[in-house]
């Protein structure tokens, strides 16, 4: 350690699957530029994912918890999961998300979704420009009938269960999100958003009542809400008005796909599962095998993690540095997107640029 270094930051990395290891390498290299002199990495690894089920018969061990959840300062994950990969039941046997969000209790799951100058999106250039968070709460829901529902060869059932307890303090942490932040890019108002389908289903009425009681704390924040379908709309039509958009899990997983669009794809878009005791970060997409090993990948979501992952242990200055290098890569025309996405320097050159941004 030099002697201007103040700190030493404990990391857990699991790498993944597809193109998990390509993405963690781009971030663990950006993290080390953005750090130089400032913190020293103790990266330790996690075996998880899809080919870990396939060595051990679990996609993560149970020891490896424990040691998220009480020896690192946070963890940086990889995509997780491979299509052929699958448990008895058919579904999918290499995914970490219950695993994860349950065991760590990571009940808050953040997704800025942020335009990058220079990034061709799916909207108008008059659009302007979009900088929201989508908070998704990330262990109830539909979701946590996740290997629960029941099915036989003529019906199948999932069941959607929310409490109290979780919709507050989802509700709290959007409401003390929205206070840090600038407000929407179209009015500046600080504002949370709920979105749901209360007109339909009584589990979702549940979560806008509580939603509300909980907007009473809060009062230097406006509380306005949406339907799931025309939050899908607006938020390609008008995603100006956004600041905060707080919803159940499974609207959420769902909504920041449809806003990843507007800003250049999944590829651009990290988050934050983040809990009282632990937090892990990752990109929102998947694996993508068919393109592993092809360096082909764009790895701005998980270096964009890698920044969030500064921002919860005290670094916020140094993720902000993080983000501005991917801002001035794009903008200086360094790093293109060709039309699927794919950065046409690729994934190795992608971060060589951006560290080199932050190292020069």
């Amino acid at each position: 350690m030099t002697a201007a270094t103040t700190r030493t930051l404990t990391l857990g990395v699991i790498r993944g699957d597809g193109i998990g290891p390509e993405l963690v390498d781009a971030a663990l290299q950006v993290l080390g530029a953005a750090l130089a002199g400032v913190a020293e990495l103790d990266v330790r690894e996690e075996e998880g994912g899809a080919r870990a089920y396939e060595r051990n018969g679990t996609a993560l061990q149970d020891d490896a918890l424990a040691r998220i959840r009480g020896e690192y300062d946070a963890t940086l994950k990889g995509p997780v999961g491979l299509p052929g990969v699958r448990r008895p039941d058919g579904t999918e046997a290499g995914l970490l998300g219950g695993v994860l969000r349950g065991g760590l209790d990571a009940y808050a799951n953040v997704r800025p979704i942020r335009t990058v100058p220079g990034v061709r999106h799916a909207l108008h250039p008059d659009t302007g420009r979009i900088d929201h968070v989508i908070v998704r709460e990330n262990t109830e829901g539909l979701y946590l009938s996740r290997g629960l529902g029941v099915r036989n060869d003529r019906a199948a059932a999932d069941q959607m269960m929310m409490t109290r307890h979780g919709v507050e303090r989802i509700a709290r942490f959007a409401f003390r999100l929205a206070e840090q932040r600038s407000g929407a890019p179209a009015d500046g108002v600080r504002r949370v958003t709920c979105v749901d389908k209360s007109n339909v289903l009584r589990s979702y009425a549940f979560f806008r009542d509580i939603v509300s009681e909980v907007a009473a704390e809060h009062p230097g924040v406006e509380l306005d809400f949406r339907y799931a379908d025309a939050a899908g709309h607006d938020l390609v039509a008008d995603p100006g008005h956004f600041d905060v958009v707080v919803t159940e899990n499974f609207l959420g997983d769902l909504l920041s796909d449809v806003a990843a669009a507007t800003v250049g794809g999944l590829g651009m878009c990290p988050s934050g599962n983040i809990g009282d005791h632990a937090a892990y970060f990752e990109p929102i997409h998947g694996s993508a095998p068919t393109i592993a090993g092809l360096d082909r990948a764009n790895p701005v979501s998980q270096i964009l993690a890698a920044a969030m992952l500064l921002d919860h242990v005290g670094l916020r200055e140094h993720g902000d540095r993080i983000r501005a290098a991917v801002d001035a890569a794009f903008a200086g025309g360094g790093v293109v997107l060709d039309e699927r996405g794919s950065p046409t320097v690729g994934t190795a050159g992608t971060a060589r640029i951006v560290a080199g941004l932050l190292s020069g």
